[in-house]
């Protein structure tokens, strides 16, 4: 089997590093994905909307050697469904967080909100990107946001890389992605949100991920067929947060298979 992995906003590959360690000394092979324009090059003529993402990552998972467990976090987790419940994919099972985003009345968070407004999106990229994660900022500023990601990386290194991918590319990225999904993600995407996927699928909970509401997500897991489990005391980014208890989540569900 292959584990392949995909990052949420405004993120990268570098947060499954922890995962990715422990599951390769057990001998599973991983891959963790770059979303394009993500610590990565914007294609030229890449929309950046949420249904190119989704082509993007059916067309990479088709060039994977499988058997695949696809694993999605944040906007990542959305990708991921879209992707196995639309498309013809060579994926054995899916893993995701952040079921109540897909929920049919989900309101996005305040960040979302700005992002998602012309002219005030640009502006809080701007600063964003010019933040100095040293520096102390309040909750839900552009600093504080950038602050935290960084803080939650395990290592200087990884540290590095992600504050160095946080530029102007990935925030139009972020923008035009946001602003593609009208009013929220289950609005064009509601049919295939709304039966079971065509393959086995587990909705993570991180308990103290405050952004994810747990009776919307096990609604959302109902709806998609899929099993539940929770990352007990985790916040959003769980898999930096405590790589074991992650493994430990995944391996079992992989080994029901």
């Amino acid at each position: 089997m292959t584990a392949v992995f995909l990052h949420g906003v405004p993120e990268t590959s570098v947060i499954w590093n922890g995962v990715r360690e422990q599951l390769t000394d057990d001998g599973v092979a991983t891959v963790a994905l770059d979303l394009p324009g993500f610590g990565t090059v914007r294609p030229s003529g890449f929309a950046a909307t949420k249904d190119e993402y989704a082509a993007w990552l059916a067309e990479t998972l088709r060039g994977i050697e499988g058997p695949v467990d696809v694993v999605g976090h944040d906007w990542g987790a959305g990708i991921v469904v879209r992707t196995v419940t639309a498309f013809d994919v060579p994926v054995r099972s899916w893993a995701v967080d952040c079921g109540s985003v897909l929920h049919p009345d989900y309101v996005w968070h305040e960040m979302a909100q700005a992002w998602r407004t012309p002219d005030r999106g640009e502006e809080w990229m701007a600063a964003f990107v010019a933040s100095d994660p040293a520096e102390a900022a309040a909750p839900g500023e552009p600093g504080w946001l950038k602050s935290v990601l960084v803080a939650a990386c395990p290592s200087r290194a990884d540290a590095a890389e992600l504050e160095a991918s946080m530029d102007d590319v990935m925030s139009g990225c972020v923008l035009d992605l946001y602003r593609s999904a009208t009013p929220n993600i289950h609005a064009d995407w509601a049919v295939e949100l709304s039966r079971p996927a065509p393959v086995p699928g587990l909705v993570l909970r991180a308990t103290a991920d405050n952004s994810d509401d747990p009776v919307a997500s096990a609604q959302v897991a109902a709806r998609l067929g899929a099993r539940t489990a929770e990352l007990e005391g985790l916040g959003h980014w769980w898999m930096m947060q405590d790589p074991a208890v992650v493994t430990t989540a995944l391996r079992s569900f992989w080994t029901s298979l």
